[in-house]
Formats: structure tokens, sequence, C-alpha cells
């Protein structure tokens, strides 16, 4: 087993203070300009710095492999294009915090998919740990998933794309060996590729708008999205994925905290709540079972 080092412990609260900042950046960027420009210059950005990276580095170009590309294709769209996108159109109606603490159900989401997908066990703490989660979930939906109201849209479109970030981490699991850097760069690639089109039709041409909107845009599209991106990798080469899910406790703690501090927002206990509920199943869902007698 590998122990984390010194330098893996300091990525993994890095990671937790980026991804968790990542959405009150949105919050700035959305007063400039729509939700799916600021998904789609993110998207580009990133892609851009990590294509470039890529080329300076000599990593390899991907096979031309119908397998490989069946799965390079979904893994862009449901970990950039689509989740970027719902994102940025639930930011642009709930709080950031809300967006932050939805993010904590992707490695509650992933438990069912592993066990259909890849055949992972699974476990009773698991099947706990996803059941306090989604109770967690529900609570942080409220009342008005059931009733009905103007946010119901906006609260799915954040746990929707905490759904799309689960099924492109089991994607990730099953697709064939490519160099991580380069897989990064080309899932970034091929979010862009639609986004740009329907960004051009719905919101129109960007316009630099100047100020905090425009440097949100570039800070998103540089940290969290493909600085992010490489420091995930080199932390999972060298301390393992499973050590990398530490980053799931803290996002959503950032993202309130932020939330709260720096844009003011006034949360309801009952999203204090839903944060409890859903850091605990996700702390059984890792406990391993007491071994047997």
């Amino acid at each position: 087993m590998t122990t984390p080092t010194r330098r893996d412990w300091l990525s993994i609260l890095f990671l937790g203070v980026v991804w968790g900042g990542t959405f009150m950046v949105v919050s700035f960027a959305l007063r400039g300009d729509g939700p799916v420009t600021v998904a789609t210059a993110r998207v580009v950005l990133g892609a851009l710095a990590l294509v470039a990276l890529a080329a300076v580095l000599g990593r390899p170009l991907p096979a031309r492999d119908a397998r490989l590309w069946a799965h390079l294709i979904p893994i862009g769209l449901l970990s950039s294009a689509l989740p970027f996108s719902l994102l940025s159109w639930g930011q642009s109606f709930v709080p950031s915090a809300f967006a932050g603490l939805s993010m904590a159900a992707v490695p509650l989401f992933v438990l069912p998919l592993a066990y259909l997908f890849t055949g992972e066990t699974l476990t009773k703490n698991k099947v706990m740990g996803f059941g306090l989660g989604f109770v967690g979930t529900l609570i942080l939906l409220g009342p008005e998933i059931v009733t009905g109201g103007a946010l119901v849209l906006p609260r799915l479109a954040c746990i929707g794309a905490a759904l799309c970030y689960a099924f492109a981490s089991i994607l990730t699991r099953r697709c064939p060996k490519i160099d991580p850097i380069t897989l990064a760069a080309i899932s970034l690639v091929i979010g862009a590729i639609p986004l740009i089109p329907i960004m051009l039709l719905t919101e129109g041409m960007p316009v630099w708008q100047g100020g905090i909107p425009s440097t949100a845009i570039i800070v998103l599209g540089l940290v969290p999205t493909a600085l992010a991106a490489l420091l995930r990798v080199s932390v999972i080469r060298s301390a393992g994925s499973g050590f990398m899910t530490l980053t799931s406790y803290q996002v959503p703690v950032w993202s309130v905290l932020f939330g709260v501090i720096i844009l003011g927002e006034d949360l309801p206990l009952r999203f204090f709540a839903a944060l409890a509920f859903i850091l605990t199943g996700l702390l059984l869902s890792q406990r391993r079972p007491a071994p047997s007698a």
C-alpha cells in the first residue's frame, strides 16, 4: 500500500480549497456573462492550457482505437461540458454553497454505479452510507422537490452535475490505457466542441467584461480546471485513487465557508443538516468492514 507523502497531503488540501472555492468564483463570473458562456470559457481555457502543456512535454496522442474513443467522448461530455453547464445555470438561481454541497454526493453516486458497471462489491457499510447520503440529498433539495417551485430545476441541475461526474469517474476507470495528461487535455477538447456552437447560438460571441467577472473566468479555466486536473493526476499516481476521495469531505465545507463569509449567502439550517447526513454517509461508505472472528 502506498504511503502518502507530505506533498500529497498538501496537494489534497490545496485541491479541496480550490474545488470548494470554484462555486464562489462561478458566482463572480456569472455577474458578467451567461451560464453557457461561463461554462464554455472555462472549458476552452482549460483545454488550451492542457493541450499546450501536453505538446511541450511531448505526451503521445491518443491511439486510433474505436474502443478508446468510445470512452473518451462520453468522458469529455460528462466530466466537463454537461456538468459545467448544469452548475453554471443552476448557480444563476441557487447559492454557490448549494452547488458545493451537491458535489458531496458524487462518491455516493459512484457506489451503485461501480456495483452495476465494474462489479465492485457492495458492503453493508457502503449500502448504509449510500442511504444516509441519499437522505441528505433529499434534505438538500427540500420539500419543493415534491410540492414544486421555481428552484426545483436549478437544484436538480446541480445534483445532475454530481451524477455526471459519477458516471465520468466510472468511465475513466474502465477507459483503456492512455497517458493521464493526454486524457485530461482530450477530455476538455471534447467538452469544448459542443459548447462553443451552443454558446454562439444562445448567448452570442462573448465580450470582454473586465474587472471581477472576466478575471473569474480566467481563474476558472486555469486553476480549478487545468492546474487541478494535473495535480489530481500527480496525487493519484503517488498515493492512489482512494486517497483522492479525501477531497470529497473538504469541497462542501469550503464551499459553505466561502459562500457565507465572502458572498454573504444566507443558508437555511436544512443545508447544514444535509451536509451532516451526506458527510456521515460518505465516511461510513469508506469504512472497511470489521474482520470476521
